[in-house]
């Protein structure tokens, strides 16, 4: 239990039992870890630099309105983690996703899409017809599951080290890029098994804070920077208000709700699959029997039809 958390009088035993595992630090693949950290703007500079290879970087960033509407009021809207403009322009989309969704990549895309055609309600631009001329969007999606639905081995599969997607749009025939308005980056936390002491750029620092923060007790010196030393000033438990401890321990439980209904359906579809593969191979061995059945009817017959020709009974 981290001792620096005080318990009020008459708090329930279920709060109690969440708070007696709770680490130093916040986990920041909780809804509240992660806009508690990333929703200030000298970390989100920081980790955006990291990942998006923005010429002369970005220097200055809003915080948008996360919800965006549909062009008429049956369309769906889209509800984002965070949304940044850049002093550029540029919109970028900054998403935690804790849990495999069906489906992920296709919304990917349709959050990009909301972002896209945003940029025409205004519909003119100094007082000149619009001319279709776009910001360029960026999705930085942070994923604590495999895109791969086939990489279940999560051992092997952080050994690979190919923790980092980055896509646009490109021209198959030539590979050169047919547009640089639209950017997509996927980090695969599972795919990123490096050890601290392995870690080398700034990148590399921040998957492993983001992966890693709640199991730490303290600052470790490879990450000893001025932009992670405040992260983990505002990321320590023992430094929140009670409101906010409250807050963050209901969005861990419902994130280890999720996580174990997930493990729950996992264990009943490993257990469906192994009665499907036992009825599977007991239908196959009662084909088996029955054709092995059928074939010694079958000689049977051939023997009775020669033997009664030779007595000459037919």
């Amino acid at each position: 239990m981290n001792d620096d958390i005080k318990l009020d009088a008459g708090v329930s035993e279920a709060v109690k039992a969440i708070i007696e595992d709770i680490s130093v630090y916040i986990n920041l693949l909780t809804d509240f870890g992660f806009k508690r950290v990333f929703g200030i703007k000298e970390v989100m500079l920081n980790f955006l630099n990291s990942v998006l290879d923005i010429e002369g970087g970005i220097t200055d960033l809003t915080y948008t309105n996360t919800e965006i509407l549909g062009l008429t009021k049956e369309d769906r809207k889209a509800i984002y983690d965070l949304i940044c403009t850049t002093g550029k322009g540029e919109r970028i989309i900054v998403e935690i996703q804790t849990f495999r969704q069906q489906h992920f990549k296709d919304r990917i895309l349709f959050y990009i899409a909301m972002l896209i055609q945003e940029q025409n309600v205004k519909g003119k631009v100094e007082d000149k017809e619009w001319n279709f001329m776009l910001y360029p969007v960026y999705s930085v999606n942070i994923l604590n599951f495999n895109l791969k639905e086939d990489d279940k081995n999560a051992k092997t599969v952080a050994k690979t080290g190919k923790y980092l997607s980055y896509v646009q749009l490109i021209d198959k025939l030539n590979q050169e890029v047919f547009s640089d308005k639209l950017h997509i980056v996927c980090i695969e936390l599972k795919r990123f098994g490096k050890e601290l002491e392995d870690v080398k750029t700034v990148l590399e620092q921040w998957v492993y804070l983001i992966k890693h923060l709640h199991e730490l007790e303290n600052i470790p010196e490879e990450l000893k920077s001025e932009v992670f030393e405040k992260i983990f000033e505002i990321a320590k438990i023992a430094k929140m208000s009670k409101d906010e401890v409250y807050t963050y321990l209901k969005s861990l439980n419902e994130m280890n709700l999720v996580q174990n209904e997930i493990i729950s359906r996992d264990k009943m579809i490993e257990a469906k699959d192994v009665v499907i593969k036992k009825l599977s191979a007991e239908r196959d061995n009662a084909i088996s029997v029955i054709s092995l059945q059928v074939n010694t009817i079958a000689a049977m017959e051939r023997e009775n039809t020669e033997l009664r020709r030779r007595l000459g009974l037919t």
